[in-house]
């Protein structure tokens, strides 16, 4: 089962001054759904990683809750021409040893995530971009290789700044072992599956956080978490499942908030190997087959909404005219004769169990209904790390249920990585449609890029290269202590001003 994370913070209230905030102190505990995958960015998957990095690490921009950039480590920009980007860096910025930030450091951490030796997961995000220049110590142009107009949301999401020379000095494997960045936090230690300690950088540029010490501490079952919530150990904990909001809401400590995600909630399909899921009729009847109603209103208790690809209205693209597929098995029924399989069929159904909320209860219910429908499921649970070594390796087989989050805020995060073929993550992919999602991301016209994307969303529905389930809605637990912190739709827990 996919561990859940503890991060331990010691704060205590701190009153601002005139000038900033006081000493970091005290303490504060929060609890995510999932391990650490690794402490080098460009081996991160999920929003655990993400979260770790931003408070180890920074970025030249990080989105606000409205999926709009903001300036961190780059102050300005200005576009040179259609494929190349002035940016201004912040002045007096140090990593956590006390060296200076320069372009070169920016270069280097940029250069070494877009080089495919690095073997990034999220290379196909930031592909466009082809190289870095210094023009001086606090000037960059960044040359992408044709019109990127999503470069900024790049900058925000993936590409960690580290300091070049120590980089270079040490190796990626020892720097890791004790990797240093410019973030709110210093990295401590890191046992796996125990903690990962951090303590507040007090020289950081936008102020020192309010907390001292911050732990990641694994904690495996949702109701330890929500246990700690409710004694007081923990103050922020994610993913509650939807049966158990109304006791935390009634907890005389806490209470929830909630939000609408930007994450969806899918069936993989192998598209790429022999058998009946080359058939889109096969594939079509598994969309068909599924009850999301029946799922969402019973087993998530109304937390989650139907869509009918894998985008959602906080996605730029969006087509608020698309309409999910209707649950209709007699349909799914006459497309599985239709295609050769009126006996029915055998397929493998893969899936995390703890990752996601209630994904093994949602798989198995599933499952149930492709039963009905003469598509018999041969279940089998894994482990998220494997599960990911599996899914990134192409490796497979048939179905699984898995989750995707806003990454981006648009199309084209969501459409390069899972129907492009060069992505690791993509099951699917034809030349035209290839072509399409190429021409969209690099089209500066919103209008035009809207009406492609429109194009693209009636294809992937037609074609059913997956089976779209539902945006999820997010719960967290939220000690009526902590002052603060707000949920976001992309899933990033900022804690550099949180306090108690």
């Amino acid at each position: 089962m996919k561990k859940g994370i503890c991060f331990v913070f010691m704060l205590s209230v701190v009153l601002m001054t005139g000038v900033g905030w006081g000493q970091p102190k005290g303490e504060l505990v929060v609890c995510q759904g999932a391990e650490v995958a690794a402490a080098d960015p460009a081996r991160h998957h999920s929003i655990p990683d993400t979260n770790y990095g931003l408070a180890v690490f920074d970025t030249l921009y990080l989105n606000d809750e409205h999926a709009i950039p903001q300036p961190r480590l780059a102050v300005s920009y200005k576009i040179v021409n259609d494929t190349t980007w002035e940016f201004k860096l912040r002045k007096g910025v140090t990593f956590h040893n006390g060296t200076p930030l320069t372009a070169k450091d920016v270069k280097f951490s940029i250069d070494r995530m877009i080089d495919p030796q690095t073997k990034t997961f999220f290379f196909p995000f930031i592909s466009t971009i082809k190289e870095v220049k210094i023009i001086d110590d606090f000037t960059i142009h960044i040359i992408t290789n044709g019109p990127d107009p999503l470069l900024l949301k790049r900058l925000s999401f993936s590409l960690f700044i580290f300091p070049a020379d120590l980089f270079k000095e040490k190796g990626a494997e020892a720097f890791f072992q004790h990797p240093i960045g410019t973030g709110p936090f210093k990295f401590i230690s890191w046992t796996r599956n125990d903690r990962m300690v951090l303590e507040a950088n007090e020289a950081y540029w936008d102020g020192p956080p309010k907390v001292k010490r911050l732990i990641f501490r694994p904690v495996p079952e949702v109701a330890t978490r929500l246990a700690e919530l409710q004694t007081g150990n923990a103050d922020i904990v994610t993913s509650i499942p939807p049966f158990l909001v109304s006791q935390v809401k009634d907890s005389a400590n806490a209470t929830v908030q909630s939000i609408p995600s930007g994450r969806v909630m899918f069936l993989y399909i192998n598209c790429l190997a022999d058998g009946p899921l080359k058939d889109k009729r096969v594939r079509q009847a598994l969309n068909y087959a599924i009850d999301k109603k029946a799922i969402i209103d019973n087993i998530l208790k109304g937390s989650g909404l139907q869509m009918a690809v894998n985008l959602t209205p906080l996605h730029f693209g969006y087509d608020p005219t698309m309409k999910p597929y209707p649950y209709d098995p007699g349909k799914a029924k006459k497309l599985l004769a239709e295609a050769g399989h009126a006996s029915g069929l055998k397929l493998v159904f893969n899936t995390p169990s703890g990752r996601y909320i209630l994904d093994k209860e949602v798989s198995q219910a599933i499952a149930g209904m492709l039963n009905a429908v003469g598509i018999q499921t041969d279940m089998k649970v894994h482990e998220w790390g494997t599960y990911t070594q599996i899914l990134t390796g192409k490796k497979l087989q048939d179905i699984g249920f898995i989750g995707w989050s806003l990454v981006l805020s648009d199309a084209d995060s969501t459409f390069f990585p899972y129907f492009t073929p060069e992505s690791v993550f993509s099951y699917y992919s034809t030349p035209a449609l290839k072509g399409k999602i190429l021409k969209a991301r690099t089209m500066l016209d919103e209008k035009k890029r809207l009406e492609i994307y429109k194009e693209i969303q009636k294809e992937i529905y037609e074609e059913a290269p997956l089976v779209y389930l539902y945006q999820q809605i997010d719960h967290y637990g939220v000690a009526k202590r902590v002052k603060g912190f707000q949920v976001r739709g992309d899933e990033l827990i900022l804690l550099h001003k949180v306090s108690k």
